[in-house]
């Protein structure tokens, strides 16, 4: 069970802290410095790491080679990054893999709930958070890579569907002066 101040500190703000629990226990690793590498659909057995630098070792001998998961949220090593020496070792610091796993794992449910066509039953949630769940397993959903697919619309646009479930955290309008 994550620290409940890690998450408030931490985790993307559009996520209740249930959810984010939810998705940790359900995808990610009670171990910030994990390190998870598969290729071909086999799962490869790497030394567990005691370090910052053991795992980004690791990260970065099989980063480009197979698909490589770090962390609390198991966040998908590589993305958005060209060469392995450009990964960073705050992939492996909680509160960074936290932030990052969050934002990208609430992203994937917002792809999930419009291909449901941000349905307005509560009772429908648990189907797209188990979808959810899958997309970020396996990095895409019906077709669409959720890792590298852009971001549908921000948190404060989601349907009031989404916003019941706990989708979404209520976040303060912020007004606009007047001109």
């Amino acid at each position: 069970m994550l620290d409940a101040a890690l998450i408030k500190g931490c985790a993307d703000p559009s996520l209740k802290p249930a959810i984010i629990e939810q998705f940790v226990m359900a995808a990610g690793s009670d171990d910030p410095l994990a390190v998870t590498v598969k290729s071909g659909g086999r799962l490869i057995l790497v030394p567990k790491a005691a370090s910052t630098e053991e795992a980004m070792a690791i990260v970065r001998q099989y980063a480009g080679q197979a698909v490589v998961r770090v962390g609390l949220t198991q966040f998908p090593a590589g993305i958005g990054v060209k060469e392995p020496a450009d990964l960073k070792p705050d992939l492996v610091g909680a509160c960074q893999n936290l932030r990052k796993g969050t934002a990208m794992f609430a992203k994937a449910l917002r792809i999930v709930a419009k291909w449901y066509g941000n349905p307005t039953s509560k009772d429908v949630f648990p189907q797209i958070f188990e979808d959810a769940i899958y997309a970020w397993k396996a990095g895409e959903f019906e077709g669409v890579g959720v890792f590298r697919a852009d971001d549908l619309r921000p948190c404060q646009e989601l349907s009031r569907y989404q916003a019941l479930s706990g989708l979404c955290r209520r976040q303060p309008a912020i007004k606009q002066p007047r001109r």
